[in-house]
């Protein structure tokens, strides 16, 4: 049998799924990074597997994840997400995603694409982390409380150290399954590539 790190539920196929194929898989696309900024903001108080169990809600209420759509959201739209019972209702939350949508715009015309500029804070370069335990994985890092001082000043909301640190392994730029789950050396091999894509 396959190892795996410790809080992929065997009996769940939707987190099985998910760490099994997308945790720590380096993200180049604009579209998918903005997806995993949504959903790490609304996963803020909450389970990663309430977030993933309401996840295709979310690409229906968001248009696909879609920045340009997201970003055009005004009072009446966010008014009917606040009723939407397939995502989290929290006023908060929705509008963070609307104000975070149109920050990220920002940023593309800035940097020529958030790929860019997310990815700036390891130089391009993903952190292939060692860890044989969960209690060796941190909850931030400097590069994860630089990223939320900077992206708080560029309008971003719901973006603190943890959160973007969460959001650093979901999208890949730090390695942090366990050296005994099988996807390590995986995930190693998918770093490299990304890392020469970028030269």
């Amino acid at each position: 049998m396959k190892k795996r790190c410790p809080w992929a539920d065997p009996n769940d196929p939707l987190y099985l799924e998910y760490h099994d194929k997308e945790w720590g898989v380096p993200v180049h696309d604009d579209q998918k990074l903005f997806e995993f900024l949504v959903l790490e903001g609304a996963q803020a108080g909450l389970s990663w597997k309430t977030i993933l169990n309401k996840r295709e809600n979310y690409r229906r209420a968001f248009a696909g994840f879609s920045p340009d759509k997201v970003a055009a959201f005004d009072n009446r739209k966010v008014e009917k997400l606040l009723a939407d019972p397939g995502i989290v209702r929290n006023p908060r939350k929705i509008e963070s995603a609307v104000a975070n949508a149109r920050a990220l715009l920002a940023i593309q015309k800035e940097y020529g694409s958030f790929d860019s500029y997310i990815w700036s804070y390891v130089d391009g370069n993903p952190i292939c982390n060692m860890w044989k335990s969960p209690a060796q994985i941190p909850v931030s890092t400097p590069e994860a409380k630089m990223m939320s001082s900077d992206l708080v000043k560029k309008g971003f909301r719901f973006v603190g150290p943890t959160i973007c640190y969460a959001y650093m392994q979901a999208i890949g730029m730090v390695n942090d399954h366990l050296l005994e789950c099988y996807r390590h050396k995986e995930i190693a091999a998918l770093q490299l590539r990304s890392q020469k894509r970028l030269r």
